[in-house]
């Protein structure tokens, strides 16, 4: 389940101004932790995943979950506080990754969450956790109302042809489940006309014809093997959809 938040910095001080601003500029009492990694319980690094309950009412659209990385001197009793804000728990779980946490450590979202609907989903979210520095986001949107979705512009530096990935999440409210969908376009005004206009389905990446029955079994492997660790129910494992248009509360967002 999701966790009360504990920075774990008794005793500590802040290493440097940044740290101190870092630390300071987040209020326990706002943060739902999502996902969690310890090295011990008083360890050199902590690394966490929480969603930011007064981002809900500050500039509409901003990202609501914050990566955090603690770095602990515990000889000094020192730290080091980082943190990025990202719309989607699968890119704030990559910036972890490319921090030094474990991706299996940090896979497991509270069971609490809204959970995956279908194996392409699962799919997904695990290449975007493990895809190191190959997405540079451009932009997000996060909205809590009608249509309630989350998005992430991205410029993929893997694709020769349209290179440019649209990350969409929309939920199921009533099944309280999730799907992720990733389009792919040729150019950044193209993603953002079909952002503001969604007048035809999300456009699949080249390679999804030929690939997607292989994608599905993927994922229904890794997901038997238990190497994701992010809960999920109801599985729908028939043909690759494309976006849908079902309204629901963001997928990661406590009520």
């Amino acid at each position: 389940m999701t966790s009360e938040l504990d920075f774990r910095l008794d005793d500590f001080d802040p290493a440097d101004t940044a740290s101190q601003l870092a630390e300071s500029s987040l209020w326990a009492g706002d943060l739902t932790v999502l996902a969690e990694h310890h090295t011990t319980p008083e360890g050199a690094h902590s690394y966490l995943v929480a969603h930011d309950r007064a981002m809900t009412w500050d500039v509409p659209g901003e990202p609501q979950l914050v990566a955090i990385k603690i770095t602990r001197d515990l000889r000094e009793r020192t730290f080091t506080f980082e943190t990025a804000n990202h719309a989607g728990l699968a890119f704030a779980q990559n910036w972890l990754i490319e921090r030094g946490c474990p991706p299996e450590r940090i896979a497991q979202a509270g069971r609490d969450s809204i959970n995956p609907a279908d194996d392409l989903t699962l799919w997904i979210e695990k290449q975007i956790r493990e895809s190191g520095s190959r997405y540079k986001v451009l932009d997000s949107r996060t909205s809590d109302f009608a249509p309630c979705e989350t998005w992430t512009l991205t410029r993929d530096s893997n694709a020769t042809q349209a290179p440019i990935r649209v990350f969409l999440e929309e939920a199921n409210h009533d099944a309280h489940t999730y799907t992720m969908r990733e389009g792919a376009f040729a150019d950044e005004a193209a993603a953002r006309h079909w952002l503001e206009d969604r007048g035809s389905p999300l456009p699949q990446p080249p390679d999804y014809r030929g690939e997607a029955a292989a994608r599905l079994t993927r994922a229904a492997l890794t997901r038997s093997a238990g190497a994701s660790a992010i809960p999920k129910a109801g599985l729908d494992t028939g043909n690759v959809p494309s976006a849908g248009t079902a309204q629901r509360p963001n997928p990661r967002r406590p009520r």
